[in-house]
This record gives C-alpha cells, sequence and structure tokens, in this order.
C-alpha cells in the first residue's frame, strides 16, 4: 500500500475512462445535516485538487460494465454519494439529497505524450470539486496491451476519509463477485447508515464539558489564538506556495512490527512511541513542545464502520514530555479533544483559524481497521496537488512496513527546515528498533 499523490502515482501508460453520472437536487427535498468540517471544507468555494482517491486493481479483473453496475450499487449503499453542495439565498452552504441518474463511459483521449497520472489528475480537478454534482468518480485506466485495468475510485474530501475509500473499495469488489456469483449486490455487506445521520447525531449532543473546552483555550492561546504553528520557520507563507511533497518508506513491514513490539513492552502504542520521537525532534531543534493539529475519527460507535463519509475531525496534540507513557497521555487528550462537536468550541476564533503556517501530523494505521479489502491489490493513497501554506504529515502503517508523506510550502526556509526535521524524526523512528 503506497502513499502518494497524483504527480508522483504509479499508473501504467493506457487510456483513460471514467464513470459520469447526471444528477439533479431532488425537488423540495429538505436540506440534510451539514457538517462542521463539511461546511469549513465547501465554505473554501470551488476548486481543484479538493479530492482524494484510492487505486487499485482488482485481485480477479471485471469488465468495464461488470465495474459500473457495481459502482452503481455501492452509490445507492452510501447515502452521502447522493448528495451535492450548493448555497442557499443567504450565500450558505447547504447539503442537499440528489436524484442520480444512469452512469455511463466517458473516454479522456490525451497525445501520446502525457503521462497517465496528467490526464487522471485533470479528470479527477474537473469532476472531483466541492460543488460538482456529483462530486466524486470512478476511473478506469486501461494499459496498452490488454493488462488488467486500475480502477481509480476518487472523491471531494467533504464525502470521504482515508477509511471510506478503503469501504468503497472493498464494497465494489464484493458487489462484482455477488453479481457473478448471482448472489443478492452486496447482501452480505453490514449495513452503511448515512453520513448525514452522524451529522445530526453529533449536532445533537450537550455542549463539550468545560473541561474541553479551557484546554482548546489554552493550546490555542499557547499559539496566539491560532492553531499550531510549524515549530521552525517556514519563510514567506502569507500566500500559498507551490507544494513540496516528501514521501518515504520509514520501516519496512518486520521492522514496524519490530516498532510495535518495542512499543508494547513499554506498555504503549506505536502512535505513543512515535509521538515520543517527534516530541523530542521538537524540542531540540525548535525548543518547544510538539504542538500540532490532530486529524482523529469519530467513528467511535461500530454501526459507523462501514459507513462512508467524513468521519474525520480536527483536534490538536501538545507533548512536552518525551517520555512514551506522557506521549500516550498526550494522545489520549487528543482524541478526547475530537470527540465533541467543535462549532461551539470554536465560535470564540471565528471558527476553526486556518493561520498560514499550520502543522498538522495524521496517523492511520490499517492493520487495526475493521475494514479488510482483501480483493484488492497494488493499493495506492492518492492525494491532489495543491498549493499550500502549512506542514502536513500523514504517516500510513500496515503490513508493509510505516510509510510517511509530508506535504509543505516551497520555499527556501521549509525546503532547510522541513527537510531537517523530517529527517530528524526518520532517524529517531529508526533509531527506536536499532537501539
Amino acid at each position: 500500500m503506497r502513499l502518494t499523490n497524483v504527480a508522483r502515482m504509479t499508473l501504467p501508460q493506457g487510456r483513460v475512462r471514467s464513470l459520469v453520472f447526471p444528477a439533479e437536487v431532488v425537488p423540495d427535498a429538505e436540506p440534510l445535516t451539514l457538517s462542521f468540517d463539511q461546511a469549513r471544507h465547501v465554505s473554501a468555494g470551488d476548486r481543484p485538487g479538493s479530492w482524494m482517491a484510492l487505486s487499485f486493481r482488482l485481485r480477479t479483473p471485471a469488465a468495464p460494465d461488470e465495474i459500473a453496475d457495481a459502482w452503481a450499487t455501492v452509490i445507492d449503499r452510501h447515502g452521502t454519494l447522493s448528495t451535492v453542495f450548493d448555497r442557499d439565498e443567504e450565500g450558505l452552504v447547504r447539503v442537499r439529497p440528489a436524484r442520480l441518474g444512469v452512469g455511463r463511459w466517458v473516454t479522456h483521449p490525451a497525445a501520446p505524450e502525457r503521462l497517465t497520472r496528467e490526464v487522471l489528475r485533470d479528470v479527477l480537478d474537473d469532476g472531483c470539486r466541492p460543488f460538482a454534482t456529483p462530486s466524486h468518480r470512478l476511473c478506469l485506466i486501461e494499459p496498452e496491451g490488454g493488462a488488467d485495468p486500475t480502477v481509480v475510485i476518487a472523491s471531494d474530501h467533504a464525502h470521504v476519509d482515508m477509511w471510506s475509500l478503503l469501504v468503497l473499495g472493498r464494497d465494489l469488489a464484493e458487489i462484482i463477485d455477488d453479481e457473478r456469483e448471482a448472489r443478492a449486490p452486496g447482501a452480505a455487506l453490514p449495513r452503511a447508515r448515512a453520513f448525514a445521520e452522524h451529522s445530526a447525531d453529533l449536532a445533537a449532543r450537550p455542549p463539550a464539558p468545560e473541561a474541553i473546552t479551557t484546554r482548546w483555550a489554552e493550546i490555542l492561546d499557547a499559539e496566539g489564538g491560532q492553531m499550531p504553528l510549524f515549530p521552525l520557520t517556514l519563510g514567506s507563507v502569507a500566500a500559498a506556495q507551490a507544494e513540496i511533497v516528501d514521501v518515504r518508506d520509514v520501516l519496512n513491514g518486520p521492522e514496524f512490527e519490530e516498532f510495535g513490539e518495542r512499543a508494547a513492552s513499554m506498555g504503549v502504542r506505536a502512535i505513543a512511541l512515535a509521538v515520543s520521537v517527534m516530541t523530542r525532534v521538537s524540542l531540540a531543534m525548535g525548543d518547544q513542545p510538539l504542538r500540532a493539529v490532530f486529524p482523529v475519527h469519530s467513528r467511535h460507535d461500530p454501526q459507523w464502520h462501514d459507513s462512508v463519509g467524513w468521519f474525520i475531525t480536527n483536534a490538536v496534540i501538545e507533548a512536552s514530555d518525551p517520555s512514551p507513557h506522557a506521549c500516550a497521555r498526550a494522545v489520549k487528550e487528543a482524541i478526547g479533544l475530537g470527540s465533541h462537536p467543535l462549532g461551539p468550541i470554536l465560535a470564540p476564533y471565528g471558527g476553526m483559524p486556518a493561520t498560514p503556517g499550520m502543522f498538522a501530523f495524521s496517523w492511520l494505521d490499517t492493520g487495526r481497521l475493521p475494514v479488510k479489502p482483501d480483493r484488492l491489490r497494488d493499493i495506492q493513497y492518492v492525494s491532489a496537488v495543491v498549493r499550500t501554506d502549512g506542514v502536513m504529515i500523514w504517516f500510513i502503517a500496515n503490513e508493509s512496513g510505516l510509510h510517511l508523506r509530508c506535504r509543505y510550502p516551497d520555499t527556501p526556509e521549509a525546503r532547510r527546515n522541513v527537510g531537517a526535521w523530517l529527517d530528524a524524526v526518520h532517524s529517531g523512528l529508526r533509531d527506536t528498533i536499532d537501539a
């Protein structure tokens, strides 16, 4: 499983086709509940590069018509794929149910010298914008010479997270098998509740306890009322800059297994040991605690494990003591901070303050997920190419090891400082198993 972006992903040369569905808003339907993060994301406006994708090959190859039929069933399973965004009379974003028609394959011709991934990028930038109707696409990359096609499932981020993409890939493969075996498509899959129901449940919760609100204020106030900033200078980032993407395979499969065993011997999980390394680096290089935006999922109830949506919300983590046990407590605290509706908590700050220089990191251990994409191979998590003014790190852990992807602005200072910070973290993670 690779963690990459569309400018670096591995794709064969071949024909690019996408499955396009006509869609219209259901007449007289009431708007659905809009989540805090959906509103924040979509309010930034229609734009390219707001999508995320999963590419893979099926273990049992399928014909385009089989894939199209199965994908239509997947759409019917997951409510968010039949919703669209627009603005009301006052200009506020809303999400509304839509009716999708019959999908048709569209071929995207390109000059022979163009890379397949460049064509794919154009298709997804155009079709997976926040206000597209719908804002998701399924694409086929059909290699020259008749090799097995690569499937790409992509959507604007407002409808999916990384966990959701695995759900979609798993469902597609299983439904294809069902159709071939004359079984009811998807009958054996768990029920998938609509993401709008989750948003409504979250909105109905009581306000966060005072201790949670106070701790959020303490961490934000430490940065002058802003979200946490990268501890070293990034140069001029008042305006977003072209991105640099640094992709690293930090530990291979056996090494990550050893890393997890080392963490377990200390009575903590692997993420706590990784936070310990990052905390030491922040103290040594920035003379300050590790302080970062820390995305956490909100699928705590198993009824949401097989649903698709943006089940990720932002927390913040602060770790000043690099001991693994202290870092485990910092992770636990961050998860708690992200377990309450953020709208009321962040209202005094005008919503989530997206400050130039913001620092965030994400951790996803796919081996711990209840979703097992056993029918998929050559999986790649794919992000768009964007301009950025902050530093975002993704860690992906799976049977092939621990992988890191970092996005940061292309300035001389960021090249020097983020690069050195990543080198130190990379070395520190490896030193943990070499010690």
